[in-house]
């Protein structure tokens, strides 16, 4: 009796893994480095039977995969990019899902004196002209397009920039390894940083500017542009996404005592 009764739970078991409907999105490895997807994913498959099946990749791989409808909906933050992409008949609408911030990190030293800085265009100000050593994203990510912006509003053009300024092609996590190698500067998001184990000798430096702002946005792809996506299941995605639920997931995450993320979805 008990082998049948533990065959049927087994049976039971596989048969609701087997219901699970999947969808894939794409998603920034700064929103993955901070760990919040491992809170999401799990409560999503629970209460939707949904399996979201994540691609990491920067902002601008995200759109791209988008574009091409290799994915069924996108969660970014450029916000330029993301219009773009929509003007572009590739989404179906932008709803933004919650925001964090960017920071500056950099060695405890400080040779720079990065920690103080007025605001973040006299922070980068100072990095270039003690020509510190400096990490880039180098990736079309929203991380690094958001960095280039900052640059440019400062005044300044990385293309003019010497051998102190390296971009590394690389993810928020390995761009944060890098920096730590080489005892460098970098912009990450907060999130990314908080949950980053591998600090060596870096330390936040400076943060606040509301020119720092990083806002997250969901957007699904077009089912008129790309007949085969599974756009019910983007749909069901987005509601819980901006449910109270999540609203308590995201408010709720903490590294250290600190919330890595703020729940603004209008709902």
């Amino acid at each position: 009796m008990k082998r049948l009764i533990f065959g049927a739970i087994v049976s039971m078991s596989f048969a609701t893994a087997a219901l699970a409907e999947e969808m894939k999105m794409a998603v920034t490895t700064s929103f993955h480095n901070s760990g919040l997807a491992e809170i999401l994913l799990p409560e999503i498959k629970r209460d939707l039977g949904l399996d979201v099946q994540l691609l990491v990749v920067g902002t601008g791989q995200a759109i791209r995969l988008g574009e091409a409808g290799d994915v069924d909906a996108i969660l970014v933050h450029s916000k330029k990019a993301e219009e773009k992409f929509l003007a572009g008949g590739n989404g179906t609408h932008r709803r933004e899902i919650m925001y964090n911030d960017f920071v500056l990190v950099g060695p405890k030293a400080d040779a720079a004196e990065v920690a103080g800085a007025a605001d973040a265009a006299d922070a980068l100000q100072k990095i270039a002209g003690a020509e510190a050593v400096f990490v880039s994203r180098g990736d079309d990510s929203g991380t690094h397009k958001k960095e280039l912006s900052l640059w440019k509003a400062a005044g300044l053009e990385s293309e003019d920039f010497g051998s102190w300024y390296n971009a590394v092609g690389a993810g928020m996590g390995a761009a944060l390894n890098t920096a730590a190698g080489m005892d460098a500067y970098i912009m990450s998001d907060r999130a990314s940083w908080l949950n980053f184990g591998n600090k060596g000798g870096l330390e936040l430096l400076f943060a606040g500017d509301p020119v720092l702002f990083n806002q997250y946005a969901y957007l699904p792809v077009s089912p008129v542009k790309h007949g085969h996506v599974k756009n019910a299941q983007a749909m069901l995605l987005e509601e819980w996404l901006v449910s109270d639920k999540a609203k308590e997931l995201i408010n709720g995450y903490q590294i250290n005592g600190e919330t890595l993320f703020v729940f603004n979805a209008k709902q």
